[in-house]
């Protein structure tokens, strides 16, 4: 089965509603149902993180869908280690002109890893 990577964009878009991006977000997840999901646990940090501001109704509905994600046996979400954050941080040195965060850089090693 083919694996597709997911971002922050991708879960914050189908969680909110009122995103920009919330309908294309739709679209992606009724095209790619022949796929198995891939993320971070730092990027499901990234999406609590983005959304805790948006008042209680939205907070809890990312917090249990994060829960969703976790249990999720169709999806994989890989752990944080201190190996990640130090691959992450590696490669973030190293492209110190670019405008990636940590968890863009643990996103890219991890797709480098697993072929994605």
């Amino acid at each position: 089965m083919r694996k597709v990577f997911v971002d922050t964009l991708y879960f914050v878009a189908l969680i909110n509603k009122n995103d920009q991006w919330w309908s294309k977000s739709i679209e992606a997840k009724a095209r790619l149902s022949d796929v198995r999901f891939v993320t971070t646990e730092m990027v499901l940090i990234e999406v609590l993180n983005f959304l805790s501001e948006y008042g209680e109704t939205l907070r809890k509905q990312v917090s249990l869908f994060v829960r969703d994600v976790l249990e999720d046996v169709e999806f994989d979400v890989v752990a944080y280690t201190e190996t990640t954050l130090l691959n992450g941080l590696e490669l973030y040195e190293t492209r110190l002109d670019k405008g990636y965060s940590l968890t863009d850089c643990i996103s890219m090693n991890v797709c480098r890893e697993m072929g994605i």
